[in-house]
């Protein structure tokens, strides 16, 4: 009989979900500890794991000899990149890229239909109690149907995004790294996002980002954050949106060159913005964006679901299925990429 694979998971998943979990294999044997640091699992408990569920919880290389895969417990991984055992060519590392994705589209999609149907202006009259004599004036709509939006980043978020504005009429402009290859072969639920690339009209190379923006009455950005998109949107391709255009970032603090979006706010050289993430959170008390009019601001909520934890676990377990089959897994991370 095959030997079992020790699996160890830091997060506090329910008996029902560990459960779902041991149902994959006999083959498993799954240990629950509770923990945000290494050093909160017992040493001897690090020497018998080969596989790892986590958010943070990453031994020293040594205390861990006989792990093969960490699953991290969320899409974006920048916070865990510098760590040795991450970067190990033999270690797999997998992420639940595609597994949250609903969540974030549909939060992308609510600031979009509240900045067009100017959702902001309409509750400050409300709270002072004001019948404007100029509403249909001031509330006229800026509609998501045949209006252009962006998508810099075209992965599984971006693709449920494009799902859901297609049914608006919109058009969808994206950026992606290798638009020769429209295709997602990465995780993704039947039903969701936008495995073939049929929703989106056309693809851009970084490269040519600038030139999508200038095209575009809504923009989402949804990269990933490494050395080659930090800043990737600063003051030139802040410069190039139009006047009356909306920005929403659900990537990650440091994408956008956030001094060049607060002046572009300022000066109102685009129309808005909605922001879930910051190069430093929780936002400083003394940031200018709090205080601004044409700032929707949210606590780096938007992958938030009474459901993720149920997502997450559907996701490994198919991973599981793999690592035991020999087969590849679902979003292995590139340390040359950086995701």
């Amino acid at each position: 009989m095959a030997n079992n694979i020790e699996v160890l998971i830091t997060l506090p998943f329910s008996g029902e979900q560990i459960s779902h979990l041991q149902q994959v294999s006999p083959r498993l044997n799954i240990q629950l500890v509770r923990a945000r640091k290494p050093d909160e699992v017992a040493l001897e408990q690090w020497r018998k794991v080969e596989v790892l569920y986590t958010s943070r919880a990453i031994p020293n290389e040594d205390w861990a000899p006989n792990l093969r895969w960490i699953q991290f417990h969320w899409a974006g991984i920048d916070h865990a990149v510098d760590f040795p055992l991450i970067n190990k060519p033999e270690m797999i590392v997998t992420t639940l890229s595609g597994a949250v994705i609903t969540q974030v589209a549909e939060y992308v999609l609510m600031m979009f239909l509240s900045w067009g149907h100017r959702l902001p202006d309409l509750l400050n009259h409300q709270r002072r109690g004001e019948w404007p004599k100029d509403r249909w004036d001031r509330f006229s709509p800026f509609e998501l149907r045949d209006s252009t939006v962006g998508i810099v980043g075209y992965g599984s978020i971006g693709r449920q995004v494009a799902r859901l504005i297609n049914s608006f009429g919109a058009k969808v402009l994206a950026t992606k790294r290798d638009v020769m290859h429209p295709n997602d072969y990465g995780y993704i639920q039947e039903g969701f996002g936008d495995p073939l690339g049929d929703y989106v009209h056309r693809l851009y190379p970084p490269t040519a980002l600038k030139g999508m923006l200038k095209e575009c009455d809504f923009v989402v950005v949804t990269i990933p954050l490494n050395q080659a998109t930090k800043k990737i949107i600063g003051s030139g391709e802040l410069a190039a949106m139009k006047s009356n255009a909306f920005i929403v970032d659900v990537s990650r603090g440091g994408v956008i060159d956030q001094d060049a979006l607060i002046t572009v706010l300022r000066e109102r050289k685009i129309a808005g913005a909605a922001l879930d993430v910051f190069p430093e959170e929780p936002l400083p008390d003394d940031s200018p964006l709090w205080k601004m009019n044409n700032v929707i601001l949210t606590p780096h909520i938007s992958g938030n679901s009474p459901w993720y934890d149920d997502r997450a676990i559907a996701l490994f377990s198919e991973n599981l299925r793999r690592y035991l089959a020999g087969q590849p897994l679902y979003n292995r991370f590139d340390p040359q990429l950086g995701y």
